[in-house]
């Protein structure tokens, strides 16, 4: 029956499972009194739900602690082995599966390198296919045991009726791709796995605001920064992050030809891609017959040449050009300090980590120079801290927020009355 809210008592008793098993995921080990004011529960509530979860296996004694003259409280936290999720990056130079247990700690990983300029949408199907029976395989775990297949891909993603997740990605040659439906398609999962696909971006956004150096911010841009460039935005107004398409914003009329296409794109300057062919074209010495995946050893080269570690001269021109690329991301931080006034940046993904604290001075000191001086005063911008993994990360986050939204429950079969989706448990129960 539904309440004058309309809200069910079905639905209060999944809030209730839910408040407390984000408390002790995210604040745990915590004792059933410390649980109460933490989740707004009265005493009467955390007991019947701590002993729901208990009963269900996703809760689990941690110890106790000493109370004030009174006996020991037992600390509970949640079980890492009563959930599994795998997250799946279809990166730039690679796709990585991982697979983790309920408290994100990784179990198994599998690695498929990508060609030069080569995303055709039946390698990469068959790439994400084979890496989740491989992590699976790895772990000795039962398909039916996951909770879900969180995915990050390049490009926008629009989740449609019957389709599911469709992928636009206009920079690797992928237009309308029904990338849910064809993964499933001979999927190594039984049908009652749920999969959820989202832009890299923001899948590396949502790992670093619920894990790394955004945890705690209310408006936050999370940046990344590989061949490419993206942007994930934080606010309150859209706390479960959205995707900007940040490397397509114009810095330069009838400039360099992006590789979506277009003239005088921020990728066409500031991608670790363009980067490497501008010191190219300037004669830098760029190692050759490397492959995309290479791309990497490409960089760090190029990093090894402007920066040397034994205090010998750095090579002018690949100088020249980092310093050209920390202007230009600079520039572009700066338009969105000026729109969205965050209170920090943080630069990810597997370039901007590769360069890290050299580049990241140099980018700092544009931003703020071409930024607005009130917001410009009030932003920090730093390096992400959860490394390479961190899409891997926040797409396995998409299923556990969904585990979340559900009280802790596996999907229903049953589709006339579904929980709330997962993103809605992302926007209204990100950890502060």
């Amino acid at each position: 029956m539904a309440g004058r809210n309309g809200r069910t008592v079905r639905d209060l008793r999944r809030a209730n499972r839910t408040a407390v098993l984000q408390r002790l995921y995210f604040d745990g080990p915590l004792s059933r009194f410390e649980l109460g004011p933490a989740t707004g529960l009265s005493s009467g509530s955390v007991s019947n739900v701590v002993a729901d979860l208990v009963a269900d296996g996703l809760v689990e004694e941690a110890g106790s602690v000493d109370s004030d003259g009174g006996r020991p409280r037992t600390l509970l936290r949640v079980a890492p082995a009563s959930g599994h999720m795998i997250g799946v990056d279809v990166g730039e130079t690679r796709v990585r599966v991982e697979l983790f247990d309920l408290t994100l700690t990784e179990l198994a990983r599998a690695q498929r390198p990508l060609e030069p300029q080569r995303y055709e949408v039946e390698v990469i199907v068959d790439h994400i296919r084979s890496g989740v029976a491989e992590v699976l395989a790895g772990a000795g775990l039962a398909p039916e045991r996951l909770l879900g297949v969180g995915i990050g891909v390049p490009g926008i993603v629009e989740h449609t009726p019957g389709r599911g997740a469709v992928v636009h990605g206009q920079t690797i040659g992928w237009d309308a791709v029904p990338l849910e439906s064809l993964v499933r398609a001979g999927s190594p999962l039984p049908e009652t796995v749920p999969y959820f696909i989202d832009n890299g971006a923001r899948t590396l956004g949502q790992a670093e605001m619920w894990f790394g150096a955004g945890r705690g911010a209310r408006n936050a841009l999370v940046v990344l920064f590989g061949s490419g460039v993206g942007a994930c935005l934080v606010t309150p107004e859209v706390e479960h992050g959205r995707a900007v398409e940040w490397g397509h914003l114009t810095v330069r009329v009838r400039g360099r030809r992006c590789r979506c296409g277009a003239l005088g794109c921020l990728e066409a300057y500031a991608g670790a891609e363009s980067l490497l062919a501008r010191w190219r074209e300037e004669g830098g010495r760029v190692p050759e017959g490397l492959g995309h995946t290479d791309e990497e050893t490409a960089l760090t080269t190029m990093l090894a040449a402007a920066y040397p570690a034994d205090d010998g001269a750095p090579d002018p021109v690949a100088l020249a050009v980092l310093e050209e690329t920390a202007e230009y991301l600079g520039a572009g931080l700066s338009d969105l300090i000026n729109l969205f006034q965050p209170e920090r940046i943080l630069m990810g993904g597997w370039a901007g980590l590769r360069l890290g604290s050299r580049f990241l001075p140099s980018v700092r000191r544009h931003a703020l120079s071409y930024a607005l001086r009130h917001p410009a005063g009030k932003v920090t911008i730093e390096l992400g801290r959860l490394g390479p993994d961190a899409v891997t990360v926040g797409a396995a986050i998409l299923p556990l927020a969904d585990f979340f939204a559900r009280g802790g429950r596996r999907p229903d079969p049953d589709p006339q009355s579904p929980p709330p989706a997962w993103h809605t448990a992302l926007r209204e129960r990100t950890p502060g």
